[in-house]
């Protein structure tokens, strides 16, 4: 049985996407590490860091809906990576999400089912998404 931090889920617990791949990783016997992000913040470090692990830039990582980003003139071209960033710090929403991290890598998981690629195992099946999409069937295998 996998150890509790085995995955770290950085998590917004109103997003469904979100939720999906907490779902689904509990589902395939993992006790992950859940790090509700818009209460504690981020460090520069560790967006870096998540960042530069899973291949993305600020600007890769900006969530644009349902978030302050355009209002902060983020959306723009123009702004520099390190402007996104700062604002990121200052505003954690701002970061898209979930980004979750295990021993196959770092992956920001939208959609959901992209968490799959990053677990040494799969839910058992049928298994489906909030919105009842399905993702495992009965067999066990992956749909789509």
């Amino acid at each position: 049985m996998a150890e509790v931090r085995d995955v770290v889920i950085h998590h917004n617990p109103d997003c469904g996407t979100s939720r999906n791949v907490v779902a689904l990783v509990e589902a395939a016997g993992y006790r992950p590490t859940i790090v509700d992000y818009l209460r504690t913040g981020w460090t520069e470090p560790q967006l870096l860091g998540l960042f530069a692990a899973a291949g993305l830039t600020p600007r890769a990582a900006l969530r644009t809906t349902k978030s302050p980003a355009a209002e902060l003139g983020l959306t723009d071209p123009s702004v520099e990576d390190a402007v996104i960033l700062a604002a990121m710090l200052e505003h954690p929403v701002l970061v898209n999400r979930p980004i979750v991290c295990t021993a196959r890598g770092v992956r920001l998981c939208r959609p959901s089912e992209t968490v799959l690629d990053l677990l040494d195992r799969l839910p058992p099946g049928p298994f489906a998404k909030e919105d009842g999409s399905l993702l495992i069937d009965a067999t066990g295998c992956r749909v789509g």
